[in-house]
């Protein structure tokens, strides 16, 4: 257990005011901290079970489609092995849920008046309607950024957007919109149907969510590969009349109760201050969803393992979460977060922390907040010491679009971890090559251990620098990280202007 460095408050007066600044008084005892991550660095480094257990259920639950019978064997599956830990506090915290499926869907392209039509491959993108027949003039908007909509503002009501889901020849400090904001801004300026182009080469075709909410959208959204936007966009370039895209898609949507599932290590001096650390549990329809998310909820798992397994208890409780349901609008964790707003709760979160496609860490994320970066950089420092390869890169930048989303937006402190994928593995995000080969196991060995040791610092601290921000102080924290504009685009920005 961490020691923290105390110092008398008479002295610690007149070290306040010869230095800097006071944060640093909230620092970690660096020796202390030494201690236990060297404990935990060889516990995982010599019985880490994350990368055998994703392989498991990669092979016995396959993928962990939310609402479907997969989405309940991996809920199952979950419960059963952080019980086989020695956990008794396991349980599901079930939620209501539309559960999106996709069923049929067609692309063909045809040129104005002409029978001379072309099928193109292709897959639907959650929430498209239960039912969709439309057929339209294809409109290209590019990156669909909000200027490439507004240069196209008088040309697409009633027609088809083509739309790329990355970001073909960026433009330098663009920034991407998730594939739910540009379908969103499709949807605003008019258009009746969607035609996402992923831009990974293979004829590798993405699915995903469409819908800002997690509820189902007016419009059919649907991916088609690289090099079938390459042919469509060369048939457009071709043509002397517009090119109309005909799209024919059924879908099932029904209202099922899915759990996320939380196991509760309790502090032993601060037991109503919770750690939260979370990652979502379910995966898309394509393939297994190894790598999202399972190298993040299959390391999550292997921390509360390896907590147990050291019989660690830090000063504050620690809450485990594998959430369902991000994939389909974040709905696991923002059941969690009005749970906990409705039962007094959210000010007894002191952190979340949050491992999506989280691999081999390189450093720490403090997400915007500085008030703690002091503490995060004696974590990282002491991390270094204990695992010199530890590359201890901090960073200060929020995002969205995780399980962290709707807790940041309460203004409960984030914090994350740095990490990398290499290009080969990203091609497959949310798509059909997403499965166990895709994992590298010394990597997600390195997951577990790092996040570990940031557990174990946050949760044993005797103080922590950062508190949950009021109101205003959210708002304006959004703001300063860049985060307005998606947030409007999605309807989430509650504040009036």
């Amino acid at each position: 257990m961490a020691r923290t460095f105390y110092v008398p408050r008479f002295r610690l007066v007149l070290f306040c005011i010869g230095t800097a600044g006071c944060l640093t008084a909230f620092n970690p005892d660096k020796l202390s901290l030494q201690k236990a991550f060297f404990r935990i660095n060889k516990e995982v480094s010599e019985h880490s079970r994350a990368y055998e257990t994703l392989a498991d259920a990669s092979e016995r639950v396959g993928h962990r489609l939310t609402g479907s019978p997969n989405g309940s064997r991996a809920e199952a599956y979950a419960f059963d092995l952080l019980s086989s830990y020695g956990y008794k506090d396991v349980r599901f915290a079930p939620f209501e849920v539309e559960a999106w499926a996709r069923d049929t869907v067609t692309l063909s392209v045809v040129p104005y008046r002409s029978d001379n039509f072309r099928d193109v491959p292709v897959v639907s993108l959650a929430h498209s309607p239960i039912e969709a027949h439309i057929q339209g003039e294809i409109v290209d908007v590019g990156n669909g950024l909000e200027g490439d909509f507004a240069a196209v503002k008088d040309k697409l009501k009633g027609k088809v957007a083509l739309v790329n889901i990355g970001l073909a020849a960026p433009t330098k400090g663009a920034r991407n919109l998730h594939r739910s904001e540009k379908t969103a801004l499709a949807i605003q300026y008019g258009a009746t149907g969607v035609i996402m182009v992923n831009l990974v080469p293979g004829n590798v075709l993405l699915t995903g969510t469409a819908s800002v909410t997690g509820k189902l959208i007016p419009i059919p959204s649907v991916c088609i590969s690289l090099e079938s936007g390459q042919a469509l966009r060369s048939w457009i370039q071709e043509e002397h009349s517009p090119l109309h895209a005909v799209i024919d898609m059924t879908n099932t949507s029904r209202k099922i109760r899915a759990r996320n599932v939380v196991v509760t290590l309790n502090g032993s001096q601060y037991p109503d201050e919770k750690i939260i650390v979370g990652g979502h549990l379910d995966s898309w329809d394509l393939a297994t969803g190894a790598i999202d998310n399972g190298i993040g909820s299959f390391a999550i798992m292997d921390i509360a393992r390896t907590f147990k397994a050291l019989k660690l208890k830090p000063k504050r409780t620690i809450e485990f979460v594998l959430f369902m349901g991000e994939e389909q609008g974040l709905l696991g964790s923002k059941a969690m977060v009005e749970e906990l707003k409705q039962t007094g709760q959210l000010d007894k979160v002191r952190y979340m922390m949050n491992l999506d496609m989280t691999n081999d860490p390189t450093g720490l994320n403090a997400f915007g907040r500085s008030d703690i970066v002091p503490f995060l950089n004696t974590v990282g420092e002491t991390m270094k010491e204990v695992e010199p390869t530890f590359a201890n890169q901090m960073q200060n930048q929020a995002g969205l679009h995780s399980d962290h989303q709707p807790f940041m937006l309460e203004g409960v402190p984030v914090v994350g971890m740095n990490g990398h994928l290499t290009k080969d593995v990203l091609d497959c995000y949310h798509a059909n090559c997403d499965r166990i080969n895709l994992v590298n196991a010394d990597q997600l060995k390195n997951t577990v251990r790092y996040s570990t040791m940031l557990l174990y610092a946050l949760a044993d601290a005797d103080d922590i620098p950062t508190r949950r921000q009021t109101d205003t102080q959210t708002r304006d924290y959004l703001v300063t990280q860049g985060l307005r504009t998606s947030l409007q685009i999605a309807n989430e920005w509650r504040w009036k202007e």
